[in-house]
This record gives structure tokens, C-alpha cells and sequence, in this order.
């Protein structure tokens, strides 16, 4: 009986180690892959290189936008639970006080056992991450990240823009350029042990994409000095904002583009949708008197108008609408008209001409067509679009009403003029030469308006204080009205926009004053003084030889500049 019994046990031995040799042979000869891929997944990970986004520079390699390493704080609440990290509360206690959390609000995030990941904080510094490091709480870690920082802050704020927590653009330039400065990170398999931390690299999944860097044409010594100017004549007039544009009339670069107010890209706490708007290109708004010298080529190159004829100026009434002066006088030629923003004057040959000829010369200038910048939200503004225009409408479009633009766009009509009617495109990048352009005008009219218009600054004019010592400037103030529901309200907007020097010009600017709370409003008075600086910085720090010498008596002499007696109003 004992035999029988020892004879089963060792057939029973004998069947489990068959059995077992069987087992281990079907694991390790038949079918080994799902046991190792099962074992794959618990210890292989793929892990990303973090790429740094391209840095933006302006023209002269000043850095405008880079991105700066931090840290991001991340727990495993399944780990936190398992290994009991929460029993040690001064530990988690001294977390929260760090990050700057309410312990309740910390201890919520982790709640969940059944979570793998979640953020405690994001782009903490070195300093706090050294620190939380040295809690040693089990489920919290620490992984590298980057966060972009803007140098300039406010100053360059509109232009070059901003990104979100996860580094994507979402403002300017970093929105427009998002794909160029963004790179993409490489991909590498690695095995962890339990504990997270890397024993062997497994090679290369994915390669990556290296971020490129991006050079504005911006030249930021100018743009300070721009939004600095602006930013104080707007609260000098209380202005509900202000805008500026400074164009390379050569290469038709972008080198100052400032709104006010602004506010400050590296304060994400600060950021509102209204005040990152860049005005400068978005809003648009009638452009009043400095439309003036554009309806004034389209006169002259429709032969509606010459230099030498005298027109009457005195007010009169078009549909029971009276149209009137600031600066009254009795008559005077086109020269006249534009050195004294005569919208009398203006009326009378705006009269004599077609709307659609006015348009299409204004068209020629740009109006109406986005500037070509690239940037988010940027406007073509609005040309009147009617086939039916009454003796009004005609009228007060060649003063500057009934039509809406930008400052950008007005700034490159200007560049236009300077260039003796040769269009090029804007640029807020930096242009390596510069582009072909386009003849839209008569070169000898384009010439004849900038020297007419060189009177506005010069004693009499609407725009004196403009004036660049040493410079010949010329320009157009404007200030027109703000349209509200109904008609137009009680508000103006103030511009001026010139250029120089006159003798070659280098240089056009645009700055525009909304809505002035102050004792003054004309263009030429709020927006004046701003043009002047900056004007004055730009030429002086681009080595632009003066040009304002005394000429011989009848030297310089074109039938835009001849002196004609205004005879005042009685």
C-alpha cells in the first residue's frame, strides 16, 4: 500500500514537472513575443527632446522674443496613493506654500487614484524646482520645459505678439510665423525601471525639426523711442489710444510699428483680447484731411485741376449742408488749399471730377488692399462701393469722408508719394534689398504734390509743429471726425503723416491720435510734436545728411511751390 502511495506522488511530481517543462517551453519557444511585449509596456517609454522655439530679432540682432528654460511640476496620483506619500502632509504642505496653492486645492488634483498624470504647476524656476526636489515626495516629479520671454516687453508687444502656456503663438508675429519658430522634437525609446528613471536607451524613433529664427525689420532703438513718444502724447491729450508707423521709403520696411496703450506679453495675468489689438493695422477710421494730396493727384493726372488756377474758398452749401474751413480765407490755389486743409477748396475740384477716378487713383495708392504684412487681423479697410453719389457725398470725399483705412495703409500710400508713385510692398521682415516696384502715377505729379506739400510745415502751414530742424519735411495733418450711429459725434481723430528729408526722401510716418480729451485735437497739434522726435531720432541715427541749407533765390522753383496771396476772409 505504501508502494501504491509513493508510485502516485511521484507520477503526480512527475505530471506538474511535465507540465511545467511544457509551460516554459511554449513561453520561451512557441510564443515568447506576448510575454515580452507585456513586459514592453511596462518598462519601454518614448520620451521627446524638448525643442526651444525660434528666437525673434530685430534688424540688428536685438532679441525681441526667446525662450528661457523652466520646469513643470507633474504628479502620479496612483503612485502618490500606493505609496502613501500624503501621510507625510508638512512635506505636501510645504509643496503648496511653494507653488503658492491652497492645500485643499493641491490634495484635490491627486484625488483621483486612478490617474496617471496631472499638472501641479507650470514654468516654475530653478530655484523652486531645486526646492521640491529636495521634498522627495514619491509621485510628484519635475520635467524640463521652456517658456518665451519678450525682452522688450510692452514696447514691442503689438507687433511681435505672444505665445500660450504650451508655446504656441497666439498674437503678431508669433502667431503669423507659429510653424517657422516652432520646431519639432525629436523622439527617443528608452527603458525605465519602477522608479522612472532611464537604465537603457533603446535609439532614435523620430527624428526632429529644428525651430528657425525669425529677423524683423523692426529697428528697435526707433521703436522705443516711438511708443515712448506715443504713448506720452496720448496721455498728455487723453486720448483713448494712439498709433504709429514708421516705413523705410527705400526698401518699404516696417522699422517702428507702436500702439498705446499697450500692455505686457510676459504678464500673462494682464492679457486681454482688446488691449493686445495691433491698431495700427486692424482699426480703421476716416482719414480726413490727409486724403487730400492723394484726391489731389487724381485732379491733376485726370487734368480736372492745374497749379496755377485761383479757386473762390469761401463756405458754401451743397443739399443744405454747409461746408466750411477752420483756416477761412477767400481763395487760393491747390498749393494754397493743401498748405491750409482748405475743405472748400477740395470740394470744388472733387466736384469737377467722377467718384470712380478718385477711387481708382486711391486704389492705385493701396487703399482698399490689405498691405501685404501677413499679420493676424490685418485690414484693407473700406473704398465706397455705390454707383449713385449725391453732390455731398462727392464732395466730402474729396476731404477725406465717406471711405476708412489704416495707418499702415496710409503710411504706405505715402511711401508712394515719396517714391514718385512707385508702389512696394510692406515688410515687417528684414529685406535683404530692395524690391522691384510697381510705377502707379505720373512721377513729375507725385514730385509736384510733396514739394506743395513741404508748405504745411513751414510757417502759415497746419502742420508747423512738425518741423525737423536741419530737414525738409513735408506732410498733411488731419483731423477728422468720429462716426458714431446717426451721423458723427463730438470726438475727432488727429494725424499727421509726412516725410523726409524732401530733397531724397527716406523716411514716411504716420501717427494717429484718437479721440483727444485735452484742449487740443487738431492733427497737426497732438500728432505733430510725436512726428517731429521720432523723425528727428530716425535720420539722425540712420546718418541722413541735412538738407535744409539756404537755396539761392529762384533755384528751386515748381509750379506746386509758387507763392500765390491769400486773400483773407472778410
Amino acid at each position: 500500500m505504501a508502494a501504491w502511495r509513493f508510485g502516485a506522488l511521484l507520477l503526480f511530481i512527475g505530471l506538474a514537472f511535465v507540465g511545467l517543462v511544457a509551460r516554459a517551453a511554449w513561453i520561451q519557444v512557441i510564443e515568447p513575443d506576448r510575454l515580452r511585449h507585456e513586459g514592453d509596456l511596462r518598462s519601454l517609454r518614448t520620451t521627446a527632446d524638448p525643442e526651444a522655439r525660434g528666437m525673434i530679432l530685430d534688424r540688428n540682432g536685438e532679441e525681441l522674443a526667446v525662450s528661457v528654460p523652466v520646469v513643470a511640476v507633474w504628479a502620479d496620483p496612483k503612485q502618490v496613493h500606493e505609496s502613501g506619500s500624503l501621510d507625510n502632509q508638512r512635506a505636501w504642505q510645504a509643496l503648496a506654500d511653494v507653488l503658492g496653492l491652497e492645500m485643499a486645492d493641491l490634495t484635490g488634483r491627486i484625488a483621483n487614484p486612478k490617474r496617471r498624470f496631472v499638472y501641479l504647476q507650470r514654468q516654475v524656476t530653478a530655484s523652486v524646482a531645486e526646492y521640491i526636489n529636495k521634498l522627495r515626495l514619491p509621485g510628484v516629479f519635475l520635467r524640463q520645459e521652456s517658456r518665451r520671454y519678450y525682452p522688450a516687453g510692452e514696447i514691442s508687444a503689438h507687433m511681435v505678439g505672444m505665445t500660450n502656456i504650451d508655446g504656441s503663438g497666439i498674437e503678431g508675429v508669433e502667431r503669423t510665423y507659429n510653424q517657422w519658430l516652432s520646431g519639432t522634437p525629436a523622439e527617443r525609446k528608452v527603458r525605465k525601471d519602477r522608479n522612472g528613471r532611464v537604465i537603457e536607451e533603446m535609439g532614435l524613433v523620430k527624428e526632429g525639426k529644428k525651430a528657425n529664427n525669425l529677423q524683423l525689420s523692426v529697428d528697435q532703438r526707433l521703436q522705443s523711442l516711438a511708443y515712448r513718444s506715443l504713448k506720452y502724447a496720448t496721455e498728455l491729450n487723453k486720448a483713448t489710444s494712439g498709433s504709429l508707423v514708421l516705413l523705410d521709403v527705400t526698401t518699404g520696411e516696417v522699422l517702428a510699428m507702436a500702439n498705446s496703450p499697450s500692455y505686457n506679453p510676459n504678464n500673462r495675468g494682464q492679457y486681454q483680447g482688446f488691449r493686445a489689438r495691433n491698431r495700427a493695422l486692424t482699426d480703421t477710421y476716416e482719414p480726413g484731411s490727409t486724403l487730400k494730396p492723394l484726391v489731389a493727384v487724381s485732379a491733376l493726372s485726370h487734368k480736372a485741376v492745374n497749379w496755377t488756377e485761383v479757386f473762390d474758398t469761401r463756405s458754401f452749401s451743397i443739399g443744405g449742408k454747409r461746408v466750411t474751413d477752420s483756416h477761412k480765407m477767400n481763395q487760393g490755389t491747390l498749393a494754397d488749399i493743401l498748405k491750409y486743409s482748405s475743405n472748400i477748396g477740395m470740394a470744388h475740384i472733387a466736384l469737377r471730377m467722377q467718384p470712380q477716378d478718385i477711387l481708382e487713383t486711391l486704389n492705385l495708392f493701396g487703399l482698399g488692399l490689405q498691405p501685404g504684412t501677413g499679420l493676424i487681423g490685418e485690414s484693407g479697410g473700406m473704398l465706397p462701393l455705390r454707383t449713385r453719389w449725391s453732390d455731398i457725398e462727392r464732395a466730402t470725399l474729396g476731404f477725406g469722408y465717406g471711405l476708412r483705412i489704416t495707418p499702415l495703409q496710409l503710411a504706405a500710400a505715402y511711401a508712394t508719394l515719396a517714391r514718385k508713385g512707385v508702389r512696394k510692398p510692406v515688410s515687417i521682415l528684414k529685406v535683404s534689398e530692395p524690391p522691384a516696384g510697381e510705377q502707379v502715377i505720373d512721377p513729375a505729379i507725385a514730385e509736384q504734390v510733396v514739394l506743395s506739400l513741404e508748405s504745411v510745415v513751414e510757417r502759415g502751414g497746419t502742420g508747423t509743429k512738425a518741423e525737423v530742424p536741419g530737414y525738409r519735411v513735408a506732410g498733411k495733418t488731419g483731423t477728422a471726425k468720429v462716426a458714431v450711429a446717426g451721423g458723427y459725434g463730438n470726438d475727432y481723430v488727429g494725424t499727421f503723416v509726412g516725410l523726409a528729408p524732401v530733397s531724397n526722401p527716406r523716411f514716411v510716418m504716420v501717427v494717429v491720435i484718437n479721440e483727444p480729451k485735452g484742449d487740443a485735437y487738431y492733427g497737426g497739434s497732438v500728432a505733430g510734436p510725436t512726428f517731429a522726435e521720432v523723425m528727428a531720432a530716425a535720420l539722425q541715427l540712420y546718418n541722413v545728411p541735412p538738407d535744409a541749407l539756404p537755396v539761392p533765390e529762384g533755384e528751386r522753383v515748381s509750379l506746386a511751390r509758387q507763392e500765390v496771396k491769400v486773400v483773407p476772409h472778410t
